[in-house]
């Protein structure tokens, strides 16, 4: 039994028949009229929230204009010292800041800051007095927002040279390819962690000194800016606080350096005369003619007086601001 065959499809198939109805226009007139709707809602959407964004975003990182070019920074423990003495290092202070006034060159500048305060100026909950450094630093940078560097000295140290200047002497990106101390333990003698061998001087933004126990934080000098604020506020940070270090701040800034390479990318040791002599040869490198400063070293830890009466082996930093 046979089936018939399907018809044969024609290979040339028939015009298109005319359109009969106005509705598939009218729906595709609609359908983009929706889609352009759509569209506009969602650029307004975007342009609003946008617009919101933009007001609450936080403004531009301030940069420092560089007056003053420097912020001399000391914290005082009226409790231990006497006033006398610490009259006399705020003297010291205020002189140095008087030999760097006014300057005639472009662009001018007001001189050299300065910024005392009190070590009870700061709620350090229940942290050794020595912390207050870190505030200090910090409140200076806010009430020196233009300040180039901050400079912090310890109340137990004099400038002893009123011709050095800090941005010249150490923070200048020349002067540090000089001076710095590259591939260099950060703890001596055998730390792994070591200074990085890379580091440009332009990338410099905390400077410091090395003894012969490890990193001194007696005096230091940050280049002003969000990194400075950030790395303040890391070291501060309650945490490191409540580790209850031998050295307090001290032994924090070496445990924060050794775990943090975003830190030490920034840190440049330099020798340590040029920054922070000490008045003995028993913990570091001695005192010399010329050199910037002088801490006396484990000043205090004798007696009240003792800083006092040290202080009096350096008293010819009057008359070198006299002469200068």
């Amino acid at each position: 039994m046979h089936f018939a065959y399907p018809p044969r499809k024609s290979s040339n198939p028939p015009p298109f028949r005319p359109r009969t109805s106005a509705l598939p226009t009218i729906r595709s007139r609609r359908l983009k009229t929706i889609v352009l709707a759509g569209l506009a809602f969602v650029t307004l959407l975007w342009l609003f929230q946008t617009g919101r964004r933009n007001r609450h975003a936080p403004p531009a990182y301030h940069k420092p204009s560089g007056n003053p070019p420097v912020v001399i920074v000391t914290v005082f423990n009226e409790g231990k010292y006497g006033k006398g003495y610490l009259d006399t290092v705020k003297e010291n202070r205020l002189k140095y800041a008087e030999k760097h006034g006014i300057s005639p060159s472009p662009p001018p500048n007001s001189g050299y800051g300065t910024f005392f305060v009190k070590s009870s100026d700061y709620d350090l909950r229940g942290a050794p007095t020595s912390w207050a450094s870190l505030p200090a630093v910090r409140h200076a940078m806010t009430k020196f927002p233009d300040a180039s560097y901050i400079w912090y000295l310890d109340q137990n140290a004099f400038i002893m040279n009123p011709l050095l200047k800090i941005e010249e002497h150490v923070m200048k990106p020349s002067r540090l390819e000089e001076l710095m101390i590259k591939d260099h333990p950060v703890v001596p003698p055998d730390s792994i962690i070591k200074t990085f061998s890379h580091l440009k001087g332009h990338d410099v933004d905390f400077v410091l000194t090395q003894d012969k126990d490890g990193l001194s934080s007696s005096s230091f000098v940050v280049k002003n800016g969000e990194w400075a604020k950030f790395f303040i506020e890391t070291w501060f940070d309650p945490i490191y606080r409540s580790y209850n270090f031998q050295k307090a701040e001290q032994h924090a800034l070496e445990h924060i350096v050794q775990w943090h390479p975003t830190i030490l990318a920034k840190l440049a040791l330099v020798p340590q005369r040029i920054l922070n002599s000490y008045s003995k040869e028993k913990g570091g490198q001695e005192y010399k003619e010329g050199d910037l400063a002088v801490r006396l070293y484990a000043c205090g830890e004798a007696g009240e007086d003792t800083c006092e009466t040290e202080s009096q082996r350096f008293a010819q930093w009057k008359a070198a601001f006299q002469n200068s």
